[in-house]
């Protein structure tokens, strides 16, 4: 059964395995009104990433959860596009890390206002010095182990947008809150989940509408060497809360910006 706890409520149990751990995984939910963006695709990534970590956890809960969470907090923002974020623990545990034999996952309900979005004219992006690396069996899982971004993260300096994590061999790999996607050409390009901390629903949706639209999307490295090629065309930085961010400057580099892929796909059209 599935414990849904208010983190306003500060309900929260010093046992819990997800602060003790990391154990769990999150969602961060863009809500217009009691609606939610991309909705199907948080669940589905929940549902299938806890079955990954051996959560078990019932879909239906989690759909109720975000019904409620939507009637209880929208008056609140007064008509404003708002964040419903979800965390997914394995619930409380003893001393140690092996599991307890009886596993009645936490779900923390929280909610923030929507960040100020970018403009869409660009965004200033450059590289972290600190390098991204993956467990493969964890590949892009949102679990709460985020420690990496964080360190990454502590590299802003108030005029970049985001930082862009590169693999051991230096390739792009993904922001320290986004993925990205790369137009060359004709044919777009987004690191491949093998590669990725956290495969993103934006990133999901996404590669669908491209290929639903016949568009040709590969799924492959991204050497930095890209940017300068003939034929580049465009960065995008994508999440599920401030959608499709083009980069006009990377490094201290003028990229083009074409504004090809906010016009192709509209996440906010799937409102749920």
């Amino acid at each position: 059964m599935l414990n849904v706890i208010r983190a306003d409520s500060s309900d929260i149990p010093a046992a819990d395995r997800g602060l003790a751990y990391g154990d769990g995984l999150f969602e961060t939910i863009r809500m217009r009104g009691h609606q939610a963006v991309l909705r199907r695709l948080h669940l589905d990534r929940m549902v299938a990433d806890a079955a990954r970590l051996g959560i078990p956890v019932d879909r239906r809960g989690l759909d109720a959860a975000i019904t409620q969470a939507g009637f209880d907090y929208e008056a609140g923002f007064e008509g404003f596009d708002w964040v419903l974020k979800l965390v997914l623990t394995r619930g409380n545990g003893g001393r140690g890390y092996r599991l307890p034999e009886i596993c009645q996952p936490h779900l923390i309900v929280s909610v923030s206002a929507m960040p100020t979005l970018p403009d869409n004219g660009g965004v200033v992006a450059d590289c972290s010095k600190f390098p991204l690396t993956v467990n493969p069996q964890l590949a892009g899982i949102k679990t709460l182990n985020r420690l990496e971004q964080v360190m990454a993260s502590r590299e802003f300096t108030g005029k970049e947008f985001e930082l862009i994590m590169r693999d051991s061999a230096g390739n792009l790999v993904e922001g320290t809150r986004t993925n990205l996607f790369v137009r060359h050409g004709d044919k777009w390009l987004t690191p491949p989940v093998g590669s990725l901390a956290v495969a993103g629903v934006m990133r999901k949706y996404l590669i669908d509408c491209l290929r639903e639209t016949g568009h040709e999307i590969r799924e492959e490295t991204v050497p930095p060497s890209i940017l300068s090629l003939p034929g580049f065309r465009g960065l995008y930085l994508t999440n599920s809360v401030v959608g499709i961010v083009p980069v006009r400057i990377m490094s201290g580099v003028d990229l083009p910006v074409d504004g090809g892929l906010e016009t192709i796909c509209d996440p906010l059209q799937t409102l749920e």
